[in-house]
């Protein structure tokens, strides 16, 4: 133990410039019943392995030279794996790299594209995710573009889910809780601090898009012929009722998001038809209309 707390001392007294392995051999006083250079060797590795980072900056082929960062490593031995993992996901969402980099968060406990020299946060959304997270802690109403149109909307949460970033919040005027991919959203500007309303509390986005909150919930009846139903299910999910009526299949659903409903539909064609309410045949049909440019 002696013999290791005298590398660490040497590193830690040689800051970014780094100590030679010469000067760190020496500092051990390794005997010469074995390779020096195997031993310190060794003596890193076991380091490393107790939470130190040690890294050789010194070229390919160039006489050794190691720097050693300083952080604290007592997480390392007080937290449990789920513990590490849950402060990690913690750091993800706070943008904090400087963070990671002291408490040892290895590049190959974040997702792809995370570095955790730079930044902790993926920012293929760029400067729009800094400004959801921004709004959600300052709570403040949100403006931006999405879709086409011109939205406001008071922030409840940021989450990363489905291999994209998500702002949960309900709009100016509105009650549903809406999900808005946030590479979908342009000209984000963003209210004084504390403008939005508080947003109830948000559970995890489901991973089937039907299960969506977007828009006000509501029940649509198809009917299909009995051989089509598996591919009703399968792009659809199971119905919440479902009846018989001669060859045919008549299933209902509970839809939060329109969109997503009718791009399923297209995809079935021919196969389903909308038997009610007439409301969502003729956005159905307005939409296809607009598609074929006749609207």
């Amino acid at each position: 133990m002696s013999r290791l707390a005298r590398i660490i001392a040497v590193l830690d007294n040689a800051g970014r410039v780094g100590a030679s392995a010469d000067d760190l051999m020496a500092a051990a006083g390794y005997t010469a019943t074995g390779a020096p250079q195997d031993q310190l060797s060794a003596d890193l590795r076991l380091l490393r392995r107790q939470g130190w980072t040690i890294d050789r900056i010194s070229a390919d082929g160039a006489p050794g030279r190691y720097r050693m960062e300083t952080r604290d490593n007592r997480l390392q031995l007080a937290l449990t794996d789920a513990q590490r993992s849950a402060l990690h996901r913690a750091m993800i969402l706070a943008d904090r790299g400087d963070l990671a980099r002291r408490l040892g968060v290895e590049a190959a406990s974040l997702p792809d594209s995370v570095g955790v020299h730079t930044r902790v946060v993926p920012h293929e959304a760029g400067e729009a995710l800094a400004r959801c997270l921004q709004a959600v802690r300052a709570r403040s109403l949100m403006r931006f573009s999405y879709k086409g149109s011109e939205r406001q909307v008071h922030p409840g949460a940021v989450r990363f889910q489905n291999y994209r970033w998500y702002l949960s919040g309900i709009e100016q005027d509105g009650e549903v809780v809406k999900h808005f991919v946030v590479d979908r959203m342009s000209q984000v500007r963003l209210e004084p601090p504390g403008t939005a309303a508080e947003v109830p509390e948000l559970r995890r986005i489901p991973l089937h898009p039907l299960r969506w909150e977007v828009d006000a919930p509501v029940e649509i009846t198809l009917r299909t012929a009995r051989e089509f139903e598996p591919d009703v299910e399968r792009w659809l999910m199971r119905p919440l009722n479902r009846g018989e009526t001669g060859d045919h299949v008549d299933m209902t659903y509970r839809v939060t998001h329109r969109a997503a409903f009718r791009a399923r539909v297209y995809v079935l064609g021919s196969r389903v038809r909308i038997l009610s309410p007439d409301s969502v045949r003729e956005e159905l049909l307005h939409e296809l209309r607009e598609m074929a440019g006749l609207a």
